[in-house]
């Protein structure tokens, strides 16, 4: 698959994902939103994608929304796409998609992340910093809202105090204070954050079922709206019950029993139970 202005490697069940407009910092584009959702669809297809990493060419991750068009930029949208009649805010279609994923996705955050650059990143299960790392919020700055869905995927990451701090004030703040406001997991060296990322993915790829992991990760993103946790109790009580006598559930005891890696052999295209949560269907596609 030939993409112009992101990577998309698949090696040892772990697909990476490179924004690769190093010239621009990665600048988001339209042509960028098409490829990174095309790019989900193609990990969540294949299942010897177990896992995927998202990171940045170059010396940024993204440094948001290319202003190459001017004062006009933010007004531009792609024909076509409305949500209630009003165009579709492009960085959300790619928040969206990455939510939908059946994949855990790790963020490698290289370099500058600001603006959607940012707001992408946070349907992401784990964020991972370099230490040269930089993230803003600044769209209070350019005259505009924070988009990409943030505004509910934000405070339930750092708080809504966090939150509108740094929606409020935009402005640009080191790794050292993501990594205190919750918003990444860990800092890392720059040499050593890509192999820290693959070191992770590994780790899922290497030891769990991805039947399992894609029904845990939409346990996880849906119980964030679950009226209480009796909710989640019904949740979990259906996918224990369809998948605890399954082949993958009977491999992992009898590998464990046995003292040996075990060998899942469910796939996630074919064999998700009814009972995996999904997103509410969207009238939108994406």
């Amino acid at each position: 698959m030939a993409f112009s202005e992101i990577e998309y490697v698949v090696a040892d069940r772990v697909a990476t994902i490179t924004l690769n407009r190093p010239a621009r910092l990665n600048a988001f584009t339209f042509a960028m939103r098409g490829e990174l959702i095309e790019a989900f669809d193609l990990a969540d297809a294949d299942d010897e994608v177990r896992a995927v990493v998202v990171t940045g060419a170059g010396r940024a991750f993204c440094a948001g929304a290319d202003l190459g068009g001017g004062g006009g930029t933010f007004g531009q949208r792609e024909p076509g796409e409305t949500v209630d009649g009003v165009p579709r805010d492009g960085g959300g279609t790619v928040a969206l998609r990455i939510a939908r994923s059946l994949k855990p996705v790790i963020g490698a955050i290289n370099g500058p992340a600001v603006g959607v650059g940012v707001t992408m990143t946070l349907p992401m299960d784990v964020r991972l910093a370099a230490e040269s790392a930089r993230f803003g919020f600044v769209f209070a700055r350019r005259g505009i809202v924070t988009e990409a869905a943030s505004s509910w995927f934000l405070p339930r990451i750092v708080g809504i105090a966090q939150a509108m701090e740094w929606a409020a004030t935009g402005r640009v703040f080191p790794a050292s204070e993501a990594l205190a406001g919750r918003l990444v997991s860990r800092v890392h060296p720059d040499g050593e954050l890509l192999p820290a990322a693959y070191a992770l993915a590994r780790e899922v790829a290497d030891n769990t079922s991805a039947v399992a992991v894609a029904a845990v990760r939409r346990l996880m993103w849906s119980g964030l709206s679950a009226a209480s946790p009796w909710e989640t109790h019904a949740a979990d009580s259906r996918l224990m019950s369809e998948l605890g006598g399954a082949p993958d559930s009977v491999e992992g005891v009898t590998a464990f029993l046995d003292k040996r890696q075990a060998e899942f052999p469910m796939k996630v295209s074919t064999d998700l139970p009814p009972g995996v949560p999904s997103w509410p269907d969207s009238p939108y596609g994406v």
